[in-house]
């Protein structure tokens, strides 16, 4: 969640990962590649407006920039690593301005990322998922439409803003671009409301931080754009149905 927030911007050469139970996480992009492997369970992935339905052993390849999103369907264990482009330069450069067809790849047995602790090492598993992605799928040149360019300068401003105040007047005055075209274009592409954007963006960034700060809710609430506590906590049980003292127990219970 919070480890998405510039990724790939400030550092040459990144390989990270992180595990997640029943979770969920709003559209969003960013340069870094992304695999997101589930280890147990089941979870939805949406890749440019394509839905994949991942169980144990699926693996998917999200190319930077690629807008994307993630719902645990009943209950799921993954996996997400994030890495810069540069750890795979080769294949960077030969497939730039394309895409997969199809993002998705099946492995016989989750990988152990442990062992995977030196750059050689990060280079060799990248580059054989980049093998099977290549006999695997086709891949197309990427055709951003003038909407989608938009809607990524929205996302982009709410990854930059979302712990502020935060509206879409703004974003439409930072844009240059009439707010009622915004809103109707948003909700096209996204089948919500920009405050429900926001609204789980927000809560997204606090789910991580209560399972990994130990920072007081009050302070949480406010590090993710919430002024007032007794709307976070409503947000909160709305969007996870639970409240956050809960969310954060049951996070320090599957550790």
């Amino acid at each position: 969640m919070v480890f998405f927030e510039k990724h790939g911007v400030e550092e040459k050469e990144f390989f990270r990962y992180f595990s997640f139970v029943n979770d969920s996480f709003p559209l969003h992009f960013h340069r870094a590649y992304e695999l997101v492997f589930v280890e147990e369970g089941e979870l939805l992935l949406t890749i440019d407006q394509n839905e994949y339905r991942l169980k144990k052993n699926d693996l998917a390849f999200i190319f930077n920039h690629q807008m994307h999103e993630f719902k645990t369907i009943t209950q799921s264990n993954i996996t997400i690593i994030l890495f810069s482009p540069e750890l795979i330069g080769h294949f960077f450069s030969n497939y730039k301005g394309y895409i997969p067809k199809n993002n998705l790849l099946h492995l016989h047995k989750a990988p152990n990322l442990t062992a995977i602790d030196t750059i050689y090492s990060q280079k060799s598993f990248l580059y054989y998922l980049c093998s099977l992605l290549i006999d695997n799928t086709e891949f197309l040149p990427v055709e951003y439409s003038t909407k989608t360019k938009v809607l990524h300068k929205i996302l982009l401003y709410v990854d930059q803003h979302y712990f502020q105040e935060c509206t879409l007047k703004a974003v439409a005055a930072h844009l240059k671009y009439d707010y009622p075209y915004l809103s109707k274009l948003f909700a096209q592409m996204t089948n919500m409301s920009f405050s429900e954007y926001l609204n789980q963006y927000r809560i997204s960034q606090a789910c991580y931080l209560l399972k990994n700060s130990q920072q007081s809710i009050g302070e949480i609430a406010n590090q993710c754009g919430y002024q007032n506590l007794r709307t976070f906590h409503r947000n909160f049980k709305k969007i996870t149905n639970q409240p956050p003292r809960t969310y954060r127990d049951m996070g320090a219970a599957s550790q």
